[in-house]
């Protein structure tokens, strides 16, 4: 494993976020992808957690990794709940391609 093989919950949505303005066509697409998540990833490392990503995706898309109950933690309008659809829409739109 290399010294980058470690990701924060930070970089790890400065990669998603890093996704949504890099898009597959985007020149030096990993090169940028490397720079916005800093924390001295290689353009390897990033390579390497997109190809992990897309195959999480792809896992949950065709049904052999069932989504999580969440238990509600409040009434309907749950900050917490409201926070797991805003994410899961977020990661929706990420072009994962």
């Amino acid at each position: 494993m290399t010294s980058g093989s470690t990701w924060t919950a930070k970089q790890n949505k400065l990669f998603e976020n890093a996704l949504a303005v890099y898009d597959k066509d985007a020149p030096d697409r990993w090169q940028n992808l490397a720079r916005a998540v800093g924390g001295n990833k290689s353009v390897e490392d990033v390579k390497r957690h997109y190809e992990m990503l897309v195959e999480d995706v792809n896992q949950i898309e065709s049904g052999q990794i069932p989504l999580p109950n969440y238990r509600k933690l409040g009434g309907p309008n749950s900050k917490g709940c409201s926070a797991l659809v805003d994410e899961e829409q977020r990661l929706k739109s990420l072009r994962i391609q």
